[in-house]
């Protein structure tokens, strides 16, 4: 079941991805200042990207439903998410830069997600 949990939440996120870049095309580009639009993409962009990751860690799951390596890179994915692009999002919403103190543990939560998905494919049977 865990892994149509992470391909659920992997569509969702990817949905809500696109629906925020748009946001950010239409509606925030005149109201942002050129550096917060920056941020603001980046948060999209990364956000995009492991949204897609968590599907792939869902077909993983299903694959090596077993693998306590893979699961665990799915919830650290979703953390990697919330803290890395949450914190752009805040920080691009509000101008509070010392909010992007969070950024770096959700850039290392992402690398993680990788690392534990890597070790649970190698160790899969």
């Amino acid at each position: 079941m865990t892994h149509k949990l992470f391909v659920l939440t992997g569509a969702l996120t990817g949905a809500l991805a696109v629906a925020l870049g748009a946001f950010g095309a239409h509606a925030l580009k005149a109201r942002l200042a050129p550096d917060a639009m920056a941020v603001y993409q980046t948060a999209v962009q990364y956000h995009f990207y492991h949204a897609l990751g968590l599907v792939l860690v869902g077909l993983a799951v299903a694959h090596w439903p077993d693998s306590g390596w893979i699961r665990a890179s799915g919830w650290t994915m979703l953390a990697g998410i919330v803290l890395f692009s949450g914190s752009l999002y805040l920080v691009a919403f509000t101008g509070q830069r010392w909010l992007g103190a969070v950024t770096p543990v959700g850039g290392l939560a992402f690398i993680a997600s990788w690392v534990l998905l890597a070790v649970g494919a190698f160790k899969g049977s």
